[in-house]
């Protein structure tokens, strides 16, 4: 298939926009998401399972090393991601947010975020939408410096991965 894949996803002020990635799973995957929903190894509005079926051999080794997340300069440069920011949901986890998650789509999302550096896939979702408020209420330059510069380790640790 295709080696690029392009996502809906949802920005500041709730704009949709399509992400770009690397391709790391077989054609016709989002089909296959409702025969696999109870296998949901995360909690809240996210999904995650370890050894998803629905990932090639190519595309787990894409996902481990965040290659896959390249692209996404793209969406940089278009103006429609941040470099640092929270990661732009899914429309339909933003149908199912509650009032409180509603405030984290008042920047512009990120390729990387404090949520992505504390813990990534680690973590719980109301976890993530804390840190990620925190970092919104608390933003500063000096912050956006630190997270970026602990995306390196992150990346190359592979911790929360998969």
């Amino acid at each position: 298939g295709p080696v690029f894949y392009k996502q809906k996803r949802i920005t500041k002020d709730g704009k949709e926009f399509y992400m770009y990635k690397f391709r790391t799973m077989v054609i016709g995957a989002d089909k296959e998401l409702n025969q696999i929903r109870d296998k949901n190894e995360a909690d809240g509005l996210l999904f995650k399972i370890k050894k998803d079926p629905r990932i090639t051999r190519v595309g787990r080794i894409i996902r481990r090393s965040s290659i896959d997340e390249i692209p996404q300069i793209i969406n940089v440069l278009k103006g429609e991601l941040s470099l640092i920011g929270p990661r732009p949901p899914l429309p339909e986890e933003v149908k199912k947010y509650k009032k409180w998650h509603g405030k984290r789509l008042n920047v512009k999302q990120g390729i990387t975020g404090l949520w992505q550096v504390t813990g990534r896939s680690e973590l719980g979702f109301e976890e993530g939408i804390k840190l990620d408020l925190y970092y919104i209420q608390n933003w500063s330059i000096g912050m956006d410096i630190k997270i970026l510069l602990k995306t390196i380790p992150a990346v190359l640790s592979r911790r929360g991965a998969y």
